[in-house]
């Protein structure tokens, strides 16, 4: 469906995007700072798959539904920024507190990072903007050009993602020896959710 000089052009392109700072890169570098590497590994999983749900939505063309509709590119937004702020109070109230087991942070961070991702609603109309620039619709199903598109994007967005949660993870061991910086670990954490709640909460359709 996808012609290799196609995909030979998007992949550099969707490399250049995943390495660029962006708000999922900042939340698997607050998870890995709360909750160590494993779980920075799980929440960048979990943001990478609802990045291939907001590509199917768009290849569905259900994404242009929340371009059209401002209410509910505001209603999912401000979803968004409840979510993040009650992240940000999580990370602040258990600051200094044990780590709970390995398994349930980790499914945990998962669904967050999946729960995260879903209610940006700029990721699809993102999507919507820069995808159909290498779809052809004479090539075959337009949906399914859109799912290998976005496994690419969302590929690169895991492992890169990862390695910065991994990073934020190792040195979190390394510093939560003390209960002080275990606490400071904590409130920076909820600094990070805290200003992504507030660059959703400005964020424009536009």
């Amino acid at each position: 469906m996808v012609d290799a000089l196609t995909l030979a052009a998007f992949i550099p392109a969707a490399l250049a995007l995943n390495l660029t700072p962006g708000a999922d890169m900042m939340f698997c570098l607050g998870q890995g700072l709360r909750a160590g590497p494993r779980a920075a590994v799980a929440a960048s999983a979990g943001i990478s798959a609802g990045a291939i749900v907001h590509v199917t939505l768009a290849g569905l063309g259900l994404g242009a539904a929340v371009a059209a509709l401002p209410w509910l590119f505001d209603v999912i937004r401000w979803l968004g920024v409840g979510y993040l702020l009650w992240l940000a109070w999580g990370a602040v109230r258990g600051a200094g507190a044990p780590p709970k087991p390995a398994g349930l942070r980790a499914t945990r961070a998962f669904r967050t990072g999946l729960l995260v991702n879903l209610a940006n609603p700029k990721v699809i109309l993102f999507v919507l903007a820069f995808v159909p620039q290498f779809v052809n619709p004479a090539a075959g199903s337009v949906l399914g050009q859109f799912l290998v598109f976005g496994a690419v994007l969302a590929l690169g967005g895991f492992v890169v993602n990862a390695l910065v949660g991994l990073f934020a993870g190792r040195a979190s061991r390394r510093l939560s020896g003390s209960p002080g910086m275990a606490r400071a670990l904590g409130y920076v954490s909820g600094a990070i959710f805290t200003a992504l709640a507030l660059r959703l909460a400005v964020l424009q359709r536009s």
